[in-house]
């Protein structure tokens, strides 16, 4: 079975030894990668140790079948990352086979090994997945040990159907947070629940709508807008907890009036002092706890609302729901927005609940929001589970087909998006009736779709879906408003063309319109009769092509510089609009724009020096730091086998096979070499020749080593890549936390203001595509590794315990900082490194942090809650006004997510509706620079130069293994 790279290379590697010679750190690593998997969230401790011990790692590239329909098993799965496929055939043969359902991350299948029954259904790798293996026999004995606790994963017969204790659990928690909250309310402003008069009746002891939302926006930074505190008081209605005194089931931001349970029942107590202190210390673990459900609530809320209640607002949060549903990824945005205004909120409280039978005709598409379901076919039983996040019977909404098995509800409390077929099978109509295909030699060429939203002027507008390079830029020219500074759907094609046309037939189209004055009239009319008609007919095309080439050369700045065929052309412009006197006089708007263009491209092209750049030299990272070019050069060790190393100069986006040349070169050998990166931990990846910037892929502590094959194994880590043997923290426990912040966001502002738009597609595509570097992008993300590794390292590395409880709050602080200064880049880093295993295993040093810390850091951990895409993070950006250094991971995550979920081109037309989508991506980065960073928001110290050097040459250890036994030297394992 081929292997894939894996992200987890440590889990990888622990769940490769033998088992036999798993050490206690390697089953910690371990049980770390699985704690992340909801769905062995619920085992207790013995049983998630022992899996530890005895499971295997397997990894299935796309397109892998794992076993077949009618194999007897030898083992047990379980899903860690990407999806498989379940297909089901009714004959002998596999081709007949039907998909009827995908596994996503959590599921578990391959229970017929209990039994030794054939395999109900042949299991298919969709995509590059990580899966967990457990051999017949040792599942077996886990069976018969921990039955009950592993039935919850299973499914029937032989797992039971889940019954609602976590329900209850929530239920308990919304109960107590109702009581904190009338306490602290009570408390702090008892004159909002009184009796209040309305038409002449009296309600008795209520609170204003308008005024709780006031009131809980007050109380903490948590609650992020006035919508997020209506899902948190709409959590507390769901249960029962707050009422409206005519029981409507929504929230409601506006005066009416609610009452807390409490309340229902007159002569109720007011609460004594003691409750009231009491309320006050869990006032912010409560705000915490509603803040993390309150935008389910909320979502719940408005989907529950009919189609024609659902306001613009409430659309909008559907549709961000939508955004970022895999299963709805290969929609068009303008499908996802109808979708929007008729997707049904479904739940169904108890496990066992049938939702349709095999056989049915098929009327809705479910999309599981919460809970998880058993596929059922008759005579095979259950052949699989479905989990949050997948989706099923869309295929009888495509093809009127019955339904090919049954969906049991597999535990309590499920919920359920639908989508009705009238509706789907409506908007598809709609779609296609609102889609205009424009043709030529009986071959589509541009696919344009009537937008929904009428343009002020009242005529149609269209939104381009799909076409050929030449038409998408021919109907961007035809249809340009000049009387607009800021075009959106311009901007996506200046951004975004690089991907699917290159410069230079860019070029050529531009100097056919503005020179050779071929105007493209495919559904514009006709330019008008007369002579000084036409005249202003070519002086507006040319305008419109002026406005696209000045947002271009704006666009990509300096890389034109690269480009000498960019520079000639931007001259052959200019000259041809320099020798037209009439057009002169006619764009002298435009002229001198273009003309500072040209002479910028041309005296940086005469100043720009290649520069050579050495960065295992920790010196150059005290200067400010500058772009890295395409045609910089710079000096690279490569180490051989015996630990000497050669220095080359190489260009900057020199691809692995340039690199080598280069060694053979310098050393004068003719042998065949392998270009190898080695990490710290000893890990060997062979670089492959057509990588280009090698250089900017080496890990923080890692080296580049060129050798024969036979002499790969060989190869060891230089000690010098162990990383440091001794902590720092007495060198910057003297600093201030806010000087420590400070210095590290100004460093990630430099380093973060050097990422050109570019190298975010460059990285989502393949730097292969372009021969560009991405190593600017490259740096400020090993910048975040450097920081979280700097957290980990630091606490590792320190002896004394209470040494170690200042380190913890020390950190705190300094995210408090970086929160602060909108550096969210570092912010997370620190707050990762804090729960990295090898600190968040360290109970002795936990227990003693102050509870004040505590909750600070409970209160920073939320906000990187991956739930609901992270949607704790994205409500805080809204809230930030740039300059902001946003968390780089999750905006490339987003772009990988549509780069992956859409094909590039369609019919062999570009898919412009997928580049729309992430190039509104790339402006969130626009935006978050959109002002210039402050340097005056901290006043400096006397000892800045000393902190602004060590936040620049931070010393770590990268090396998750070393970390591991580090820590457990610190506080060895409880027996």
């Amino acid at each position: 079975m081929k292997q894939c790279t894996h992200t987890h290379t440590h889990t990888q590697k622990c769940l490769d030894d033998t088992k036999t010679l798993r050490s206690g750190e390697d089953v910690d690593i371990i049980l770390t990668r699985l704690r992340e998997v909801k769905a062995f969230q619920r085992f207790p401790p013995p049983l998630l140790l022992q899996i530890c011990a005895c499971a295997f790692y397997e990894c299935l590239e796309k397109g892998i079948t794992l076993f077949r329909q009618g194999d007897i098993g030898t083992s047990w799965y379980a899903v860690l990352s990407g999806s498989l496929d379940v297909k089901v055939s009714e004959t002998a043969n596999h081709q007949d086979a039907v998909t009827i359902c995908t596994l996503g991350i959590g599921t578990a299948f391959g229970e017929s090994i209990l039994d030794n029954t054939p395999r109900h259904a042949t299991i298919v790798s969709r995509e590059t997945s990580e899966l967990l293996r457990i051999e017949q026999r040792e599942f077996k004995s886990l069976w018969e040990k921990y039955r009950h606790s592993l039935a919850g994963l299973l499914a029937p017969p032989y797992g039971a159907m889940e019954s609602g204790s976590n329900n209850d659990k929530e239920t308990s928690d919304d109960t107590q947070a109702g009581k904190v909250l009338r306490n602290a309310i009570l408390s702090r402003a008892p004159h909002m629940i009184r009796d209040r008069k309305y038409h002449l009746k009296t309600y008795r002891q209520c609170c204003v709508g308008t005024e709780l939302v006031d009131w809980l926006v007050l109380q903490s930074a948590c609650v992020l807008t006035r919508s997020h505190a209506v899902g948190m008081w709409q959590a507390l209605l769901e249960e029962g907890v707050l009422n409206h005194v005519d029981q409507e089931l929504g929230f409601q931001d506006k005066y009416l009036f609610y009452r807390f349970l409490d309340d229902e029942e007159e002569d109720t107590p007011l609460p004594s002092e003691e409750e009231k202190r009491e309320s006050e210390e869990e006032l912010p673990e409560t705000i915490l706890f509603l803040a993390q459900i309150g935008p389910d609530a909320l979502l719940r809320m408005i989907l529950r609302k009919s189609p024609g209640q659902r306001t613009g607002d409430d659309l909008e949060i559907i549709y961000d729901e939508l955004l970022h549903i895999k299963a709805l990824a290969h929609l068009s945005n303008t499908v996802k927005r109808e979708l929007a205004s008729v997707v049904i909120f479904e739940s169904h409280a108890k496990a066992g609940t049938v939702l349709f039978n095999q056989g049915e005709e098929g009327t809705s598409w479910y999309i599981i929001q919460k809970g998880s379901v058993n596929v059922v076919i008759y005579g095979k039983g259950v052949v699989c589970t479905l989990h949050e996040g997948d989706d099923f019977g869309k295929l009888a909404l495509v093809t009127d087909s019955p339904r090919a098995a049954s969906i049991v509800l597999r535990e309590d409390n499920c919920h359920f998006l639908r989508v009705d077929k009238e509706d789907f099978n409506r908007i598809l109509r709609d779609v296609e009736a609102n889609t205009v295909r424009l043709k030529e030699h009986e071959q589509a060429v541009l696919v344009l779709e009537k937008s929904p939203r009428a343009s002020t002027l009242g005529s149609i507008k269209y939104t381009v879906i799909s076409g050929t390079p030449e038409k998408i830029l021919e109907h961007f020219l035809e249809t340009m408003r000049m009387d607009i500074h800021h075009n959106p759907a311009v901007d996506d094609f200046v951004l975004m063309h690089c991907v699917f046309m290159p410069n230079s037939q860019l070029y050529l189209c531009i100097i056919f319109v503005f020179i050779f004055n071929i105007v493209f009239t495919y559904h514009a009319a006709s330019p008008p009769g007369s002579e000084q008609e036409r005249l202003e007919y070519a002086h507006n095309s040319k305008r419109r092509v002026l406005i696209l080439v000045l947002r271009w050369a704006n666009t990509h700045t300096y890389l034109l510089q690269e480009e000498p065929a960019a520079i000639s052309f931007l001259e052959e412009l200019y000259g041809s609009l320099s020798n037209d006197s009439r057009m002169l006089r006619a764009l002298k708007d435009l002229v001198p724009d273009l003309e500072k263009i040209v002479k910028l491209q041309y005296v940086s092209q005469l100043l720009h020096k290649t520069l050579i750049r050495q960065f295992s030299n920790g010196e150059e990272r005290l200067q400010k730091k500058q772009p890295i070019r395409n045609q910089d050069d710079i000096l690279l060790k490569v180490y051989c086998s015996d630990q000497t190393y050669t220095t080359i100069r190489v260009a900057v986006a020199a691809t692995g096979r340039e690199v080598i040349s280069a060694v053979a070169d310098k050393l004068g050998t003719t042998e065949e070499l392998l270009l190898i990166h080695l990490s710290s931990s000893g890990d060997k990846q062979i670089l492959k020749p057509n990588d280009v910037s090698v250089f900017s892929a080496v890990s923080i502590n890692g080296r580049l080593f060129a050798c024969p094959r036979d002499q790969l194994n060989s190869l060891t880590p230089l000690p010098d890549q162990e990383g440091p043997s001794a902590g720092s923290m007495s060198t910057f426990e003297l600093m201030s936390s806010k000087d420590l912040a400070y210095q590290m966001t100004m460093f990630d502002w430099e380093l973060f203001s050097c990422v050109h738009e570019h190298e975010l597609l460059y990285h989502t595509f393949g730097c292969q595509s372009f021969r560009r570097t991405k190593a600017n992008l490259d740096l400020f993300l090993r910048r975040f590794n450097q920081v979280q590794l700097w957290v980990v390292t630091e606490v590792c590395l320190c002896g004394q315990l209470s040494k170690r409880v200042q380190l913890l709050k020390k950190f705190i602080k300094i995210a408090a900082h970086c929160r602060e200064f909108k550096n969210l880049n570092s912010f997370f880093a620190i707050i990762m490194g804090m729960s990295n295993p090898a600190v968040s295993r360290l109970s002795q040093t936990w227990e003693k942090l102050p509870t004040k810390f505590k909750k600070f850091y409970a209160e920073f951990e939320s906000m990187m809650d991956p739930s609901r895409n992270h949607r704790s993070y994205r409500l805080t950006v809204t809230k930030l006004e740039p300059p902001i250094i946003p968390f780089m991971p999750l905006l490339l995550k987003d772009m990988t997510f549509t780069h992956e979920g859409n094909k590039t081109f369609i019919d062999n037309m570009v898919n412009f509706e997928k580049m729309r989508i992430i190039a509104n991506t790339i402006r969130q980065v626009r935006h978050c620079r959109s002002q210039p960073f402050n340097p005056e928001i901290c006043q400096p110290n006397k000892n800045q130069a000393e902190v602004r050097g060590y936040v620049r040459k931070l010393c770590v250890i990268d090396n998750q293994r070393a970390l591991t036994q580090l820590s457990y030297r610190l506080e060895p394992r409880r027996t």
